[in-house]
């Protein structure tokens, strides 16, 4: 038995925040049924790449789901969504705010016959004021402030599209909440989670240094701004990593480097306050072997590092710490869910659905 079997969720959402959320709880038991457009979800043509003829975007955050086509502008079409809809445990949506409301899908609507309903949209930026504005992921990321503090000369997205991947997150968080409410009072709710606030909670201590400091960070690069030494350093062959959180870590860094004494860098504060010279000391000295001699010398010493890995080298390593990252469904090889329940493990049920 899995956490979440005997839960229905009725999903409306496309693209990648609403299907990352309904995967997630997909994996942990829920029935998820996928209402898309005929034409289909957007992802399903978002390639190269494909594997087996079909865009691995669609494929990464669809499985154990059960694709329904329907056309909300046809009365049946509405007619099959509102009977999906009243018949589940939880509706999902990430329209722009007004579109559910035009069919008589919104949660008012659906909670008039259901009291029961958790309901969870997905926006941008909310359903006020910022309503009409377009959620895409590097927007946010531009205007919600990730891009001015990655990178070093110029504003840089991440490479990945991670708000809509957090704010998947916190979607499933909110229903998950929602849902346990519900078994203490027989009452639904709705849940709203947008992508702007989600940027601003996930960026924690740099929108924190402003709310409470007053500090605007810059761009910092591959360096912390509270820790050092934190960035990326060159070695003989490739980069590598050092995290280090305290003065114990540095001590032993230092010893491992043989480096003489330096009063510049006895606390984490002269450390960055003098990070620049800081930087200069540790790549000269680590350019002198490569990145696995220094891995090896380092690590026992409880000291964080590592080399840059890529895709390739990261499942790699995550299988040589038998972390078990991939799972075969239906033929294909696609990324473990990451929650780990000793009573109620994920499950792994059906492949990524062919449009109905």
């Amino acid at each position: 038995m899995s956490a979440l079997d005997g839960i229905v969720i009725a999903d409306f959402g496309r693209v990648l925040a609403a299907p990352y959320a309904t995967m997630v709880l997909a994996d942990l038991g829920a029935e998820v049924i996928k209402i898309e457009h005929p034409r289909g979800d957007e992802t399903r043509a978002w390639g190269p790449p494909y594997a087996h003829g079909r865009a691995t975007y669609f494929l990464s955050v669809n499985r154990n789901k059960v694709s329904r086509t329907i056309d909300l502008a046809t009365s049946r079409g509405l007619a099959e969504a509102r009977e999906l809809a009243l018949g589940a445990d939880v509706v999902v949506e990430n329209f722009r705010p007004g579109t559910m409301q035009r069919f008589g899908l919104d949660y008012p609507s659906l909670r008039a016959e259901h009291k029961r309903l958790v309901y969870c949209s997905v926006t941008g930026f909310g359903a006020g004021e910022g309503a009409a504005l377009p959620g895409y992921d590097l927007l946010v990321q531009a205007v919600g402030g990730l891009m001015s503090v990655t990178g070093t000369t110029e504003p840089t997205k991440v490479g990945v599209a991670l708000v809509d991947v957090l704010t998947g997150v916190h979607a499933a968080v909110g229903i998950l909440a929602a849902l346990r409410h519900r078994d203490r009072t027989g009452e639904g709710q709705l849940v709203e989670v947008d992508l702007l606030s989600v940027l601003l909670s996930s960026m924690v201590n740099q929108t924190a240094a402003y709310t409470l400091a007053g500090v605007v960070p810059g761009f910092m690069g591959n360096r912390h701004p509270s820790i050092a030494p934190y960035e990326v350093f060159p070695t003989a062959d490739k980069p590598i990593v050092l995290a280090v959180g305290n003065d114990r870590q540095f001590e032993r860094l230092w010893d491992a480097l043989d480096l003489d004494p330096d009063p510049r860098f006895a606390t984490n504060s002269d450390r960055v306050a003098h990070v620049d010279a800081l930087a200069d000391l540790l790549s000269a000295r680590l350019r002198t072997r490569p990145a696995v001699d220094w891995f090896a010398l380092l690590t026992p010493l409880g000291v964080p590092c590592g080399p840059v890995n890529d895709i390739a080298g990261a499942v790699e390593l995550a299988e040589s710490l038998d972390l078990r990252p991939t799972v075969d469904v239906g033929g294909l090889t696609l990324v473990a869910n990451p929650i780990r329940l000793s009573e109620t493990p994920a499950t792994y049920r059906l492949p990524p659905p062919d449009l109905e």
